[in-house]
């Protein structure tokens, strides 16, 4: 008897561990638990930019959704955003890419708009702003051409 209840705190105490380290997981990955919360829209810009899948997608500094997918398509970077299903965006919102200080991690920042029309679920963002590449502004400071 005294056999059977070690292994059975050991067991217990595994399962407790193995519990502890899914939600850590979940809790630093930021996945949404439940699904349902958000719904997708999309935007082409001319570059991607160096932003990649899971990055932050904010509307005046708060987060409100996740970077879905990132694929070429006419040439272009279409990227799928999954949007917190709370948030509305107007049909005229500016979608730009952004940089976390001077050489931080890629985001997407998304202006609002004042139309009083709103994108609906798999929309499209038609006004974008393609980042700002550095290497170019360095090369054209150098040629004296700015």
């Amino acid at each position: 008897m005294n056999r059977f209840n070690l292994e059975l705190s050991v067991g217990v105490f595994v399962l407790l561990g193995f519990m502890a380290m899914a939600y850590i997981s979940i809790q630093l990955g930021q996945l949404p638990l439940g699904g349902g919360g958000s719904y997708k829209v999309t935007a082409s810009f001319s570059t991607a930019g160096g932003l990649q899948r899971g990055a932050d997608i904010e509307i005046a500094g708060v987060r409100v959704g996740r970077v879905e997918k990132i694929v070429l398509e006419d040439y272009e970077a279409l990227v799928t955003m999954s949007i917190n299903s709370t948030i509305e965006l107007q049909e005229d919102v500016i979608a730009s890419i952004k940089t976390r200080g001077l050489i931080g991690e890629k985001y997407i920042r998304i202006t609002p708009g004042g139309s009083d029309r709103l994108i609906a679920a798999n929309g499209r963002i038609r006004e974008v702003e393609t980042p700002l590449d550095f290497e170019d502004v360095i090369g054209q400071f150098i040629q004296g051409k700015i």
